[in-house]
């Protein structure tokens, strides 16, 4: 599958995943998670839709015609599906009262490859400006 496709792909799986998990919480969590889960719970959401968008529009207007463009597009797929998931792991885990420590760290990592994803986006643009 091509990096266009998978842009494509993820960002609208990811928008629709968003919009699930969002009325999830909103109304299904919203009594079974304390406050801080919640809010947890909704900045996984809101990180996963903001993301969502970007690989949409990037897929539709990225050439994709060099290893940068695939690179950021990587980086916010796999950074969404680490940060993302992994709050709803634990916020999830926390409420049954189970703690899934191994995903501690996962977070950040995800966190971190988004952090990567815009840094290049951001140099892919001043490249193409020079």
């Amino acid at each position: 599958m091509g990096t266009i496709f998978m842009a494509q792909l993820m960002g609208a799986l990811y928008g629709l995943l968003a919009v699930i998990f969002g009325a999830f919480g909103a109304h299904a969590l919203k009594k079974k998670l304390t406050p801080e889960l919640l809010h947890s719970f909704e900045t996984g959401v809101k990180y996963q839709m903001y993301h969502a968008i970007v690989l949409l529009v990037l897929g539709f207007n990225l050439g994709f015609d060099n290893a940068l463009d695939a690179a950021i597009v990587n980086c916010f797929i796999f950074g969404t599906l680490l940060f993302s998931f992994s709050i709803y792991a634990l916020c999830l885990s926390a409420a049954k009262g189970e703690k899934l420590r191994f995903l501690g760290p996962v977070t950040p990592i995800g966190g971190l490859l988004l952090v990567v994803g815009w840094a290049l986006l951001l140099y892919s643009f001043v490249v193409n400006l020079i």
